[in-house]
């Protein structure tokens, strides 16, 4: 009988994706599915502390084996702003909003180096592990692209002329910070059942 684990999301489509990666030896579930509609509060300082603030949530409040993420956009001229605050960094959580006054900061900066980060805290046999995934890029200083999401039209990952707006899901997926972070959960779970 597969183990269960909660995935601490509302996101169906990350969920789905996830569990195919994971394989039958976990059954992944996410909030939703263990009646959780709480928004689990992100006070912490850095991407790793938010991700096990949501993990341990969970194994509080329903006691059950659960691993979440947090991610952002870290850019080195503005001290790795927005970083932690990437969601919400103009004051709302709205992508467009966020991107235009990115932007508006950037603006007239020559150092265009950035990263994008995922920290995925798996909280398991009252243990927390965690995994991290990055990928270097550039910041344009318009918008390109239809795909993808937040500061993905701007962001053009290091070996590419393309930004994550501009590929497709599945390229994006194989490359990205969260694919990264994501293998690695993986690979340690694969283990775990092994």
């Amino acid at each position: 009988m597969s183990k269960q684990l909660v995935f601490a999301t509302n996101n169906q489509n990350k969920k789905e994706e996830i569990a195919t990666l994971v394989g039958s030896a976990y059954e992944v579930l996410n909030l939703k599915d263990i009646g959780c509609d709480v928004d689990i509060p992100e006070t912490g300082n850095s991407f790793a502390e938010n991700a096990t603030l949501k993990s341990t949530y969970v194994v509080q409040h329903f006691n059950m084996d659960c691993f979440a993420d947090d991610s952002g956009l870290e850019v080195d001229a503005l001290n790795n702003e927005p970083g932690i605050f990437s969601a919400r960094y103009s004051g709302v959580k709205d992508d467009k909003i966020n991107l235009e006054f990115l932007l508006k900061k950037m603006k007239g900066i020559q150092n265009r180096k950035a990263r994008f980060k995922t920290v995925i805290s798996l909280m398991m046999d009252q243990q927390n592990y965690l995994f991290e995934g990055a990928i270097e890029g550039t910041l344009l200083d318009k918008p390109r692209g239809e795909k993808g999401f937040g500061y993905d039209p701007i962001f053009v990952p290091e070996g590419y002329e393309i930004t994550f707006a501009e590929m497709g899901m599945e390229e994006k997926n194989q490359i990205s910070h969260r694919a990264i972070a994501t293998k690695r959960l993986i690979a340690f779970l694969n283990q775990k059942a092994g």
